[in-house]
């Protein structure tokens, strides 16, 4: 959901800005394709509103490809009335007319392509960079005041070691930015963007893994399915497998035999593009079988026609040359030949296919085109990380999984608002526009583009004159807060979640999920998870959550909590609602849509379902909250889990963790109460 994805965009660079005047060199790790480029445009953008004297250096990789790539897309953020107080400049070989090439120094952004800073490199070599730096820093002869230069390495665990050597004597702060930083040049995470929270948002797929025994015929097999799967739901969007190889000795056996498999029948009709890959672009060698197409293209098109949703290219073949810088939305499925050695590299091929081609209007597709169209297959690639996310499994087999049949939950979801029809802006308490001092244009229209859909669509009805256009962007607060009173209104705009047959749907916990490590974890071995090793630890979000859980198993010393007998094995009807996969969520509104994923479920032993969304108003370690602020969000819940009650028949909780006590709101049939644990204890018996 595009409000969803705004909000958690939102709180990562907002919990980046804040790290600045904390610390000197910090890290973000977010999942590749999770709009990392946007993130770091948002980041500038933000500092440099209230920094004018700071001037970034984006250390990008390779000598052309990606940092054209992130220019371009600096660019195009302005053009659509983004990040206007950025001003961009792409560093490349080809500046100046002749002799060493030249950097000017009146911009606030400079691109850098990693490998033009090296020996044998004229930027280095020439000293342009150092002249440059010089200048900017009010360092060199004839310069004036200086300025702080904060560099952004973007895909950071890639050394820049060139760029490293100027740190102490230019650089005021550095900032990492890659899925996958390196713990071995201490860059320890100080802002994640979790890999659930970007898929349960969709904005990235989820991975779905191949068996270890599947061939790529196993593969072609699937991918003519998903296929056909995309025809029939008219998504309009081509799917693409991408078909890795390897770098050396094997590359050309390997080939051969895909091009035979290919041939096949079944596959004749696919079309390919093996690309051979030279500093980002197609070269010579490189082959298709797409003769009306690509073959009537230069080669060094090919990778620009592949990349649009509707190519007509299925297949993808490539070397070990698709890290990073190539974003192709449209691919959703990857084939690995041969297991990559590098776990950093596994993360980054994986995020090739897990981008969401279309993340801008996802909300106007039906459930099966939505999970169609956020699932990613991988076959391949060993993901052995320790933080990368671990599988978990209910006990019991699927079908029929006899967890999945005792724990049948109600959810809710929103209905479409029309809050044109319900509001007039020219009756709300509008200021008048400032006729002589009026804010400018370019700052309006950019606060309504960071607003919801909701307010945008509201704009979309309303605006048709000059005069209405400053009328309702001026006054965006105050019409934002009454579009967020009316679509609060769950009595009016809060439904039981059904199907196509407008039968009412019931949740349960996914057959299949993962989790994020976390130092957040302790072993269970008798609850609805387990785990294909014998350890069954599972990790939490908090220290909280962590507590909670604990506090909840041990209800059943009393025997609070209903047990099925699976496999021998006695297993307890509770368990964390890990977000992958999960359909116990509860749709709200809170200026723009947003999913609640509740955090845990429990069935009594009287048959009656508890669901639990832990807080905490303990701060610890690194974490960063605004009480206030955290405070109106648990109110937010409150106050929505109580309209959720009235028209399910659950139990909903919000148990609050403050200093070394816990308070519990408990929510049935609409209404609300407080208690104590030990009363929460004695109401379940």
């Amino acid at each position: 959901m595009l409000d969803e994805v705004k909000q958690l965009q939102d709180k990562a660079v907002s919990e980046l800005v804040a790290m600045i005047d904390i610390q000197d060199e910090i890290t973000f790790k977010a999942p590749t394709g999770s709009g990392k480029t946007h993130m770091m445009a948002d980041f500038m953008d933000r500092i440099l509103a209230v920094r004018p004297n700071v001037v970034f250096i984006v250390s990008s990789l390779s000598k052309a490809e990606l940092a054209r790539q992130n220019y371009e897309a600096f660019v195009r953020y302005i053009d659509d009335g983004k990040f206007t107080h950025l001003d961009p400049y792409l560093i490349n070989s080809e500046n100046g007319m002749e002799g060493s090439p030249f950097i000017p120094t009146d911009h606030n952004v400079y691109v850098l392509p990693r490998d033009l800073y090296k020996e044998g490199a004229k930027l280095k070599d020439d000293a342009v960079l150092l002249r440059f730096l010089d200048e900017v820093k009010g360092l060199g002869a004839g310069s004036g005041s200086g300025n702080d230069i904060y560099v952004i390495k973007d895909e950071c665990h890639v050394a820049t070691n060139n760029l490293d050597e100027l740190a102490a004597v230019f650089f005021n702060k550095v900032i990492n930015f890659s899925a996958t930083p390196n713990a071995r040049k201490r860059q320890i995470p100080d802002v994640v963007l979790k890999e659930s929270e970007a898929v349960a948002a969709h904005l990235i797929k989820r991975v779905e893994m191949g068996d270890d025994g599947d061939s790529l015929e196993d593969a072609l097999k699937k991918f003519v399915e998903i296929k056909q799967r995309y025809l029939k739901k008219a998504i309009n969007v081509n799917p693409c497998l991408i078909i890795q190889i390897s770098n050396k000795d094997k590359a050309d056996e390997e080939i051969s035999k895909i091009k035979t498999m290919l041939n096949k029948e079944g596959f004749s009709s696919l079309k390919w593009m093996l690309i051979l890959d030279k500093n980002g672009g197609a070269v010579k060698g490189s082959e298709t079988n797409d003769i009306l197409g690509a073959k009537k293209l230069p080669i060094a098109k090919w990778k620009d026609y592949a990349k649009t949703d509707i190519s007509t290219i299925d297949i993808i073949i490539f070397k070990m040359v698709i890290t990073e810088g190539w974003d192709i939305r449209r691919a959703c499925m990857l084939y690995q030949v041969r297991d990559s050695r590098s776990k950093q590299l596994d993360e980054q091929v994986i995020g090739r296919v897990r981008r969401n081609p279309r993340l801008l209007d996802f909300e106007t597709l039906d459930k099966e085109s939505q999970e169609l169209i956020s699932t990613a297959y991988v076959w391949g690639v060993k993901k052995t990380d320790e933080n990368s996310p671990q599988l978990t499994f209910l006990f019991g087999g699927e079908p029929d999984n006899l967890i999945q049949k005792e724990v049948k939950i109600q959810t809710t979801r929103l209905k479409p608002f029309e809050t044109a029809k319900v509001i007039d802006v020219d009756d709300l308490d509008l200021k008048p526009t400032d006729e002589l001092t009026p804010p400018s244009i370019f700052d309006l229209y950019r606060n309504l583009q960071k607003t919801t859909n909701e307010v945008q669509n509201h704009y979309k009805d309303y605006v048709d004159s000059y005069d209405k256009f400053f009328r309702f962007t001026e006054n965006i607060d105050t019409i934002k807060k009454e579009i967020n009173r009316i679509c609060c209104d769950y009595s009016k705009y809060m439904e039981l979640t059904k199907d196509e047959n407008n039968m009412v749907c019931e949740a349960s916990f996914p057959y299949n999920s993962s989790y994020s490590p976390t130092e957040d974890n302790r072993n269970i071995d008798d609850w609805v998870w387990r785990q294909d090793t014998d350890e069954d630890e599972f990790s939490f979000d908090s220290q909280s959550e962590k507590e909670w859980a604990k506090k909840l198993l041990d209800l059943q010393r009393k025997d609070i909590i209903k047990t099925v007998s699976i496999d021998n094995e006695d297993v307890l009807l509770v368990g964390k609602n890990f977000l992958e996969n999960s359909e116990i969520k509860y749709e709200y509104y809170n200026s723009g849509r947003h999913f609640s994923y509740p955090d845990f479920v429990m069935k009594d032993a009287q048959d009656r379902i508890h669901i639990f969304e832990v807080k905490s108003l303990n701060v610890s370690g690194n974490q960063k909250i605004n009480g206030a602020e955290y405070a109106a969000k648990v109110k937010v819940l409150k106050d929505f889990y109580t309209a959720v009650s009235e028209k399910t028949p659950h139990y909903y909780y919000l148990p609050i963790k403050k200093d070394k006590n816990w308070i519990v709101w408990v929510m049935n049939g609409g209404k609300c109460s407080n208690m104590s644990f030990d009363d929460f204890v004695c109401s379940l018996k």
